[in-house]
């Protein structure tokens, strides 16, 4: 397969375990040198297809390509060319950070220098420090650090900044831009919206196994009907039919959480004085007055369903 496939592509993946479908016919292709942001609530099938990318889950059935080989038959091959971060750290729990480094370093052609890289992600303080003691974003750091060592040309991210305080975020964050500007595809397993939004080229979301919205952010959350939307936040509890009643026909308006509110349909100069002059005659303060489009949460939401999940 020629360097112009792409870095992963996956056609009716499938894997079950038990009674229970965890990827249910999944198609799936991430260019080489871009990023791709797998979203799903929990139980989804995020985590599985990343594994069985990684060649640590053997699929039930479908085509699975890695760097146009196969994860599970050609393992040998794919893993020095990868680097992976699962969840959960995946370090030995005694061992010290720079002697982990070092050993993974110790797997690779031309690793990077793992002093270097210590100190670029703030882990200098702490490389005699065993595993175990780190704190649970430290640990994240070396779990990335060990992802990056062997100059890799695709990186798996799975939860990349789960647990990381707001600095440590915006370093990972830097680092998957830094990637990208170098060549190197990544796939990312992520909660989080605004960094889907911030890192992605595209977004896949998943649910049930299948992908249900695949394209850019911009894309995703582009209103299908042409209906903006006007936000704001204030007291909890407004009555909207009141609201609504003060404005034409074939608005509506909801409190998507509490004390957040958004009017869908044509904003215009007049609808916001309506909105803004029915708030001022009901002793309303609105804030945060904006006219948006659909977050990218709002369209997960609106895919996957807002019951909670185990």
């Amino acid at each position: 397969m020629s360097n112009e496939s792409p870095a992963v592509l996956l056609r009716g993946l499938e894997k079950r375990f038990g009674d229970t479908t965890a990827v249910a016919g999944l198609d799936l292709s991430v260019p080489r040198g871009s990023v791709l942001a797998l979203l799903g609530p929990n139980g989804a099938g995020k985590t599985t297809t990343v594994e069985i990318c990684e060649g640590f889950q053997r699929p039930d059935r479908g085509e699975v390509r890695v760097l146009g080989l196969d994860p599970h038959t050609q393992g040998e091959q794919l893993r020095p060319r990868i680097g992976v971060m699962p969840q959960g750290g995946g370090a030995y729990p005694g061992v010290r950070t720079e002697e982990m480094l070092h050993l993974v370093a110790a797997c690779t052609a031309n690793p990077l220098d793992p002093a270097w890289l210590l100190e670029m992600l703030g882990l200098e303080s702490v490389r005699r420090t065993s595993y175990k003691r780190l704190s649970g974003g430290q640990q994240q750091r070396l779990s990335l650090a060990c992802a990056l060592i062997g100059r890799p040309e695709l990186v798996f991210l799975d939860e990349p900044t789960a647990g990381l305080d707001p600095q440590a975020r915006r370093l990972v964050w830097e680092l998957v831009a830094a990637l990208r500007r170098d060549g190197v595809s990544v796939l990312l397993t992520t909660h989080l919206m605004d960094e889907a939004e911030a890192l992605a080229d595209r977004v896949v979301i998943v649910d049930h196994g299948r992908a249900v919205a695949d394209g850019t952010a911009e894309e995703l959350t582009a209103p299908a009907d042409g209906k903006q939307e006007l936000r704001f936040r204030s007291q909890t509890g407004l009555d909207l039919d009141l609201l609504l009643a003060a404005l034409p026909e074939g608005y509506t308006a909801d409190e998507l959480r509490p004390g957040d509110y958004v009017v869908r349909g044509e904003i215009n100069p007049q609808v916001v004085s309506t909105v803004t002059a029915w708030c001022a005659q009901h002793s309303v303060l609105a804030q945060e007055l904006r006219v948006t489009r659909r977050s990218l949460e709002d369209v997960f939401l609106d895919l996957t369903g807002r019951e909670l999940r185990s």
